[in-house]
């Protein structure tokens, strides 16, 4: 009895401290998790408080949906079809200067009557009159973060959502979007009738859908259903025809810097999803050996990104379009970890690069994954990266990408709150050698011992069996 007591007051402890703290639900530039780690439940239990909060980060994002391109759409493409997607450049501003009118313009006027000139890095902020970009967004983590709690703690709310908000998106015929990005990040003004190469960027994040898709597919999650997973690939199919040959996709695709990156992260996972793994290894492969070359120079510096206007943001965005990148060619059995460019920098030197600099008033978080990720496929044997993160954010432990940017140390901290919050329960010990197993939905263990633990489990487990058998 004494034991249960010390394992619900144990949950109870992790689920006050994921409640307590200040968990930042900010999306994450891109990211790619080896479905296998996902599925394997076998985590560290330094990840309690970070898997609690992936489960309120799926939460929060599922009370925003569904998403469509056809929802709430005040403004058609060009083609005045409501499928197609659309979105305006957001770094570009009107110029009414010289258009000779004598009286204020609408917004609507603006747009088809003043030519536009573009201001790096400086959001037009009526460039979100049209939200499929804020939209998309919002599913993407929001589908990323329902796999992942679906593999946490089993609920088949969470994979039931995934499926519904795919095939609101993709599929369903009053809500799909046409499998084409002709209309993406449009440049207003007059004559405007077409998306540049930039809008390309828009989707970015299917890497995270795609990854969504495989732990649902491989963990045989009952809610998606081979009806849903032939549609999507057959979307799929049709958008990579026109991301691989049309002259704005083409265009994006020979961008030297984070555009370039993104749009290599974008093809190969979705060639991933339609099992086709040569042409991601030749996507990949082709990325290392061309842009990949130029990007990252033996300092660590990043050239393309440290002369835009928010150098700090852009060094971090195109690190995790980098680092992404490399994880999606480790999933296929391409090491790219090590790969050098031209002049000998690599990915684990543009980590250690840009830790050095000063973010300045731009979010220092926005490195803080990838510096994770460093510990977890370098190695931090003399703690360097723990130590940086921890002076950055003491809770770093806290949040959803330390789950799966593993091991990483949590620098004593899950052990330090869980112990101090008054329980008197024994925390997660920070060592690699232990583990988290899930016993139904929203339980987590934290016991000290090996013994405790096998007891533990057994105990969840039979009362696992009274409950549900």
């Amino acid at each position: 009895m004494a034991l249960l007591c010390a394992i619900v007051l144990s949950f109870l402890t992790v689920r006050s401290l994921a409640d307590d703290l200040s968990v930042g639900f900010s999306p994450y530039d891109n990211d790619f998790i080896e479905p296998s780690y996902i599925l394997g439940n076998n985590w560290n239990t330094t990840t309690v408080v970070a898997q609690e909060a992936i489960v309120q980060w799926a939460d929060s994002l599922a009370a925003q949906g569904p998403w469509s391109v056809t929802t709430s759409k005040a403004f058609l493409a060009p083609s005045n079809n409501t499928h197609d997607y659309l979105s305006w450049a957001p770094y570009w501003w009107p110029n009414c200067s010289g258009v000779g009118n004598t009286t204020e313009l609408t917004p609507q006027q603006i747009w088809v009557t003043c030519p536009y000139v573009p201001r790096d890095g400086e959001f037009n902020p009526d460039f979100r009159t049209v939200n499929n970009t804020g939209a998309f967004t919002a599913m993407s983590d929001a589908i990323f973060s329902n796999a992942l709690a679906w593999a946490i703690n089993g609920s088949s709310v969470y994979s039931a959502n995934v499926a519904n908000w795919i095939n609101t998106w993709f599929l369903a015929p009053d809500t799909y979007m046409s499998p084409n990005l002709n209309y993406a990040q449009v440049v207003r003004g007059p004559g405007a009738n077409t998306g540049t190469h930039t809008g390309v960027l828009d989707l970015k994040c299917m890497t995270k859908v795609v990854n969504a898709v495989l732990v649902l597919r491989t963990g045989k999650a009952p809610e998606w259903t081979d009806t849903i997973d032939t549609g999507l690939v057959n979307w799929t199919t049709t958008y990579i025809g026109w991301l691989t040959s049309n002259k704005i996709a083409l265009e994006e695709a020979a961008s030297a810097n984070n555009h370039g990156t993104f749009y290599y992260n974008q093809l190969a996972a979705l060639q991933i999803l339609v099992n086709d793994l040569a042409g991601a290894n030749a996507t990949l492969h082709k990325y290392f050996s061309t842009l990949y070359q130029h990007q990252v120079l033996a300092s660590g510096e990043q050239p393309f990104e440290a002369e835009r206007t928010r150098p700090f943001h852009y060094r971090s965005y195109n690190l995790a379009s980098m680092i992404t990148n490399a994880r999606l060619a480790a999933h296929i059995g391409f090491n790219a970890w090590n790969l050098t460019t031209s002049t000998g920098g690599s990915i684990k030197a543009a980590i250690d690069f840009t830790m050095t600099v000063p973010p300045k008033d731009e979010p220092a978080s926005e490195l803080f994954p990838s510096v994770g990720a460093g510990a977890a496929v370098y190695g931090d044997p003399q703690g360097k990266y723990a130590a940086f993160l921890s002076r950055s954010q003491e809770d770093y432990p806290s949040q959803p990408w330390f789950f799966w940017d593993q091991p990483l140390s949590d620098s004593g901290w899950v052990r330090t709150h869980a112990t101090s919050s008054g329980t008197g329960t024994a925390a997660a010990p920070t060592s690699s050698a232990g583990t988290s197993k899930n016993a139904g939905a929203r339980t987590r263990v934290l016991l000290d011992t090996p013994g405790e633990l096998l007891l533990g489990v057994a105990i969840m487990i039979l009362i696992h069996i009274f409950l549900f058998a």
